[in-house]
């Protein structure tokens, strides 16, 4: 029986982003090919621990059983072999995760098979897997930081939160901020209000799971999104305006001025968290499952992080 993805959410996982590979990583990393390939093969009895996606993956599948319908499908993504990845589906089976796809590329890049899979979001601890993904245009990514040590999961919602600008929206306006300073985006932000943002790499994500929301029904479904941004007043009008525009619903908005993010990703304890900065990603990576949206390479952005280092560097 074939499955239409087009309908479903697909999320692509690499075996690192689901379990905890890293040790393994650095074999591969330090010695070679066959160091690496000779430890997966002693230790195919032993257990993987879980990764920083792993809680959300497996609520995401959850979802499936609320639906008469297919809602959510999970692709692992690896650049290990068939041979090597055997330690990943025997995982996979013992933990009962409803995923039944799987992608061994055999240290090719990963990037070709996106398309082929359908897949909306790219879970992955390697940068060039996700920079490839997000400079496709249509599928969102983002590179997974370590677990937090403490993080428990609510078993109740499935709670996914988001940065705005250069994740849901476009970083256009993050541009005007970097480059012409607060007064000037808050400005530009008041005369264009009424103008709805561009997309941004996890825009179409967005919209897949308000869908997804509105198939399970508004008072029932457990799935529940957020923003949390350095956005104020009176910018913050331009995000409740834009998603509006969309017809994407959000159940929270965080609008702090700068502040740090700790505090309120510490009180919500998202599944997952998507930022744009490092500067945010790494202390919210210590409180709850915390992941980087790269830029695209095309980014004005790009240009002015490549001017900044060679600055440094003088």
């Amino acid at each position: 029986m074939t499955l239409n993805l087009d309908s479903v959410l697909v999320i692509g996982v690499s075996s690192r982003a689901l379990f905890n590979l890293e040790y393994e990583d650095s074999i591969y990393q330090n010695q070679d090919i066959e160091a690496y390939r000779s430890h997966q093969l002693e230790q195919e009895s032993c257990l993987l621990t879980k990764g920083t996606a792993f809680h959300l993956v497996e609520a995401l599948l959850g979802l499936n059983k609320l639906s008469n319908e297919r809602l959510v499908e999970v692709v692992v993504m690896s650049k290990n072999s068939p041979d090597t990845g055997l330690r990943v589906l025997k995982a996979i089976q013992h933990y009962a995760l409803d995923i039944t796809r799987s992608a061994f590329s055999g240290g090719e890049p990963l990037g070709p098979f996106l398309n082929a899979y359908s897949v909306d979001l790219l879970l992955t601890r390697h940068q060039d897997d996700a920079q490839i993904a997000i400079d496709t245009k249509d599928c969102a990514a983002a590179l997974i930081y370590d677990s937090p040590k403490s993080f428990q999961p609510d078993r109740d919602k499935i709670r996914i939160a988001f940065d705005a600008d250069a994740v849901i929206f476009s970083d256009e306006s993050e541009y005007i901020y970097k480059t012409e300073g607060l007064e000037r985006f808050q400005q530009n932000e008041s005369d264009n209000e009424d103008i709805a943002l561009s997309d941004g790499p996890f825009a179409k994500l967005i919209r897949v799971l308000s869908r997804l929301n509105r198939k399970l029904g508004a008072d029932h479904s457990p799935l529940s999104l957020s923003i949390i941004t350095a956005r104020n007043g009176p910018a913050h009008l331009r995000v409740i305006k834009t998603l509006r525009h969309w017809n994407v619903y959000i159940d929270q908005a965080f609008f702090l001025g700068g502040m740090s993010k700790e505090q309120v990703l510490g009180a919500l304890k998202p599944h997952i968290f998507f930022d744009d900065q490092p500067g945010h990603v790494e202390p919210a990576s210590k409180l709850v499952p915390s992941s980087q949206v790269p830029y695209r390479s095309d980014s004005p952005i790009q240009e002015l992080k490549k001017d900044h280092k060679e600055q440094n560097h003088e």
